[in-house]
């Protein structure tokens, strides 16, 4: 009986070791450092950041084209007089004023 259950052991022994470096591999395809849900986490942390670019870029370009208005070669009488009541803090009489951001 015991030679029996030692034979039954030898043949056992090889397919349980694959299916546990099998079981092993799998687990660590799915949850490990380089795994799928670690690459989906790092799929959707690259579509925030690029969304962040966007949004920056957007308003760097707003910001670059007032800037390009005050230049002394470009200059916009309008956005001169923007800029002049905003620091002086003055306005006349006639006008509402209405703060934005």
């Amino acid at each position: 009986m015991l030679k029996e259950l030692n034979r039954y052991l030898r043949h056992v022994m090889g397919p349980l070791i694959g299916v546990g470096a099998l079981a092993y591999f799998a687990y660590h395809t799915v949850e490990g450092d380089r795994g799928v849900l670690a690459w989906v986490r790092l799929d959707k942390e690259i579509l925030t950041a690029e969304m962040q670019l966007a949004t920056v870029s957007t308003e760097r370009q707003a910001l670059e084209h007032r800037v390009l208005l005050l230049r002394p070669d470009h200059l916009d009488p309008d956005m001169l007089e923007e800029r002049a009541r905003a620091m002086l803090n003055m306005g006349r009489s006639d006008e509402v004023v209405i703060f934005g951001k």
